[in-house]
């Protein structure tokens, strides 16, 4: 018992006078006014901003920050014989509520408010951890680093908590966020890998913008070693690299060919729709050819000239396995075949004036050329790029459709599908590893703003038609403001719309599935408020723009004052943890990771490259006394 109140003596700091919600402040008693305290031979930290307190109300303990202090002069002081001017002030602590005290451990939220002259004390070694200890008795720790303002003690999540919710990772370019992100995968990966189940029931996909997470100069082992994971390098110039491996479902998919070929709302959208829907299985492809080529002959429009059959052929090359029976009928073409001025086909070879009765030899000669090509349309890509062209020809041809409407849909389509062939093969994804890793930093910026949304809409909608709730996914996406930007200026509204629904029924409904996001971004003001509130945990780093502060303060309702505050001055490597992993947030020292798992995203050294690698200069003779000997003052 005398020990008991010899620690209360010495821990206790002062009262409570006033309450205000979970705004309470606090009166210091006077003789704990100093920076530190000696406890048993040790030197323990005072009270002061940034720290907690411990408020008595019976037996219940509530805990406290302290978000500001302030002095106010002491009325009641009338000793006129004063030793010291600290006397004549009485100092006051603001403080914000944050938890209690429970049975066992901390629980976050308030249930009681404290009294006026309640008795506020530090907290002890045991109680401070407690609060500090974010880990349920039925999860498993990680640790990421340390509490900033006492290196001593380590901050550990707990893995469900963590990585069973959506993640939002923030900061300027340079605070540290890449690495933050790096950290916390590093100590998942290395803590699991080594079993089997988290193999078989769980996956890891990294979109990575920058190239950030493939290679830097300790080779690919970036998070964890390369060994342990699958790289996909995409890249749309020159020789394709990797291709990622995309359902036949997805890559049939509307709004993804809307979008990859700009395709307005009105009149291209729906002319795709009627092109994928077309099945070839039920067509007999050289009739259909045929009849197209017959139609444009016999019609006698003049805006259906040598050129457009020439055209429709050259179309149908890349498909065409024996080549050189296409040359031989677009040669035909081109040497027999002209056009009236006001409309209709001659022979050039017939004499005088030709009718649509006379066309039946031209017909004649060219049938057996078509009905002797072979096509090659096992490519998933190939074949839909044969569907847009049949349903082009055959519309216009037979005046369903306006030219002039559809012309810019076409003129995009041979570069489009040349890019996706680069980056994308068309088959079901026999996954030998859980982890992959997906740069994207080759690839060009058409291509690089829809395919994440491509691959992310598989992996949502393979997981919830799955429907297998011992197996989880967790899609990571660094500099995340590319895809998630509610802001752009570049693109039509239909498809930001269709992109942010993506997103956002990912975000709200995933977790029903085991479907959860990390998301890493230089701007959240740029993302989607909508998503941003999904967001369950926060890693924030050094954030300056104050519209990126406005945007974390109005989505993340449990972060103090005092957080929001450091936001501009954290230092590199360091940020503030808030959610519903953490009891209080608080501000840590992110851990090392080996260097080889390091994001290859470090600031060059602009003087190792700048300075030329010569010796040094002779040293000059003589010395300053000389120097100044030599001078004429």
């Amino acid at each position: 018992m005398k020990e008991l109140l010899q620690k209360d003596s010495i821990f206790r700091v002062g009262k409570v006078i006033s309450v205000e919600g979970r705004t309470v402040k606090v009166e210091v008693d006077k003789t704990k006014n100093s920076a530190h305290i000696l406890y048993n031979g040790d030197l323990l930290r005072n009270i002061a901003v940034n720290s907690y307190i411990k408020i008595t109300k019976g037996f219940t303990k509530i805990i406290g920050k302290v978000e500001g202090e302030f002095i106010v002069e002491d009325k009641q002081f009338v000793d006129k014989e004063y030793k010291s001017e600290k006397q004549k002030i009485k100092r006051i602590l603001q403080i914000s509520l944050l938890g209690f005290f429970g049975k066992k451990d901390f629980e976050r939220g308030i249930k009681e408010l404290p009294l006026i002259n309640n008795e506020c004390f530090l907290l002890d070694r045991d109680e401070f951890e407690a609060v500090h200890d974010f880990v349920n008795s039925s999860d498993k720790p990680l640790t990421i680093g340390k509490l900033t303002h006492e290196n001593i003690q380590p901050i550990r999540i707990g893995i469900n908590d963590l990585f069973a919710s959506h993640i939002g990772i923030f900061g300027n370019t340079g605070s540290g966020k890449s690495y933050t992100l790096a950290k916390i995968y590093n100590e998942l990966f290395l803590e699991l890998l080594k079993y089997q189940n988290f193999k078989n029931n769980s996956q890891f996909v990294f979109i990575d913008f920058n190239g950030e997470y493939i290679e830097n100069k300790s080779g690919k082992d970036i998070i964890i070693d390369e060994a342990s994971k699958e790289l996909y390098e995409l890249s749309t110039e020159g020789t394709p690299k990797d291709q990622y491996p995309i359902s036949k479902k997805s890559i049939n998919d509307l709004d993804f060919w809307s979008i990859i070929l700009e395709a307005t709302e009105k009149t291209q959208k729906p002319f795709l729709k009627r092109s994928l829907r077309k099945d070839l299985d039920d067509i007999d492809i050289q009739n259909t050819i045929n009849e197209i080529l017959v139609e444009i002959l016999t019609k006698g429009d003049k805006e259906l000239g040598v050129k457009a059959i020439t055209n429709f052929l050259w179309e149908l090359k890349p498909l065409v396995t024996n080549e050189g029976n296409i040359l031989e009928l677009i040669n035909w073409v081109q040497d027999n075949l002209s056009t009236y001025n006001g409309g209709g086909f001659y022979l050039r070879n017939a004499q005088g004036g030709i009718d649509k009765h006379e066309m039946a030899n031209a017909i004649e000669e060219i049938s057996p050329m078509v009905n002797g090509l072979s096509f090659n349309l096992e490519d998933e890509l190939s074949l839909i790029r044969f569907k847009i062209i049949l349903t082009y020809y055959t519309e216009i041809v037979r005046g369903h459709s306006n030219k002039e409407h559809l012309s810019p849909l076409m003129k995009r389509l041979d570069n489009r599908i040349s890019d996706i062939k680069k980056v994308v093969v068309v088959q079901e994804d026999e996954k030998d590893k859980n982890i992959q890793v997906i740069s994207l930093r080759d690839v060009n910026i058409s291509i690089r703003k829809v395919l994440p949304l491509l691959i992310c809409k598989q992996l949502y909608e393979e997981k919830k038609s799955e429907n297998d709730k011992t197996k989880s996914l967790n899609i990571i996406i660094d500099e995340a403001h590319n895809i998630l930007s509610a802001l752009s200026q570049r693109e039509t509204e239909t498809w930001k719309d269709y992109r942010l629904e993506t997103f956002e029924e990912i975000i709200k409904e995933g977790r029903k599935f085991g479907v959860f996001l990390t998301i890493a971004s230089q701007r959240p003001s740029d993302i989607s408020a909508t998503i941003i509130s999904q967001l369950h945990n926060f890693f924030l780093h050094r954030l300056i723009n104050n519209n990126d502060i406005k945007a974390v303060e109005r989505t993340v309702s449990y972060l103090d004052k005092l957080s929001f505050e450091s936001l501009p001055i954290l230092p590199t490597g360091t940020c503030i943890l808030a959610g519903l992993s953490a009891h209080v947030p608080v501000m840590v020292d992110v851990g090392e990771i080996p260097e080889e798992n390091e994001p290859d995203n470090k600031t060059i050294k602009l003087t190792d490259f700048w300075y030329d690698n010569i010796e040094p200069q002779d040293e000059i003779e003589g010395s300053i006394e000389d120097f100044n000997d030599d001078l004429p003052f």
